[in-house]
């Protein structure tokens, strides 16, 4: 999800210098080194969102066990998709889920796939648990998580037919950028986690943005295009895509909608 003024370091960033010497070993190593993949927002929930949070978590929230930060997840957590949806089907994982426009949209036009949302938005992810309460969902799950984390350990390798990473946080100013989630790292992060003939699914609003999401996934050597091959372009809009309140606001703005598709080889 886009955020227009990031701060310069998410809140449960710390560097391994500043952990004490009592820290054990194991948390001092898996400690992040890296930039998390959205900074954590709370803020205050409505009275309709601190009901969702605390009525339907119990059915809708995947509480892994967590690592050393409050999204972190536990290096040694799994996740058991036929536990948590009930059933055996396709899996498709958001990334940065936001309000839960999409993922809500796509599960109800596909009952047949299981749908896990990924934010660390907490009041984001209580409006999509309470959508998927009013609409009937069960085939939708949130986890509030940092995902980078969860591409590389938490979900079983192979387990995942498409990763979604739609309107990312672009970190537009230049010292911002080293910050952004689509990097080499994350591509072999997915890679892991999709199996073979996996889609990985991106848009973004903002064109520098883009072009470094295409540079980074065209060198990605577990990954090749599923568009057009002249290196300047790219692909059309996936119209499984409902239309967000962030892409509205990119197009307000005057911003193109670029989207990229990648096939897991």
């Amino acid at each position: 999800m886009s955020s227009d003024n990031p701060p310069e370091q998410p809140a449960d960033q710390t560097p391994t210098e500043e952990l004490g010497d009592d820290v054990p070993a194991h948390v001092r190593a898996g400690f992040r080194e890296s930039p998390v993949s959205f900074v954590r927002r709370g803020g205050r929930l409505t009275d309709g969102q601190e009901r969702g949070w605390s009525e339907l978590s119990g059915r809708f929230l995947i509480d892994a066990p967590r690592g050393s930060a409050e999204t972190s997840v536990h290096p040694d957590a799994r996740f058991d998709a036929a536990a948590a949806f009930g059933r055996e089907a396709p899996l498709v994982v958001e990334i940065g889920s936001g309000q839960g426009e999409a993922v809500l949209h796509a599960a109800a036009e596909h009952p047949e796939t299981n749908f896990l949302a990924v934010e660390v938005f907490i009041a984001g992810l209580a409006k999509t648990m309470l959508g998927a309460e009013r609409e009937g969902l069960m085939n939708v799950r949130v986890m509030e998580a940092n995902a980078p984390e969860v591409l590389q350990t938490y979900l079983p390798e192979g387990s995942v037919s498409e990763v979604w990473v739609f309107f990312p946080d672009p970190w537009h100013k230049s010292k911002h950028n080293k910050r952004r989630l689509v990097t080499a790292e994350f591509a072999a992060l997915a890679a892991r986690a999709l199996m073979p003939g996996g889609l990985l699914r991106l848009a973004t609003d903002w064109e520098d943005y883009a072009r470094q999401q295409r540079r980074v996934m065209d060198a990605a050597p577990d990954f090749v295009r599923e568009f057009d091959a002249e290196p300047t372009a790219w692909a059309p809009r996936f119209d499984g895509r409902v239309l967000t309140s962030f892409e509205n606001k990119g197009k307000r703005r005057g911003h193109a909608i670029r989207d990229m598709l990648y096939r897991r080889v």
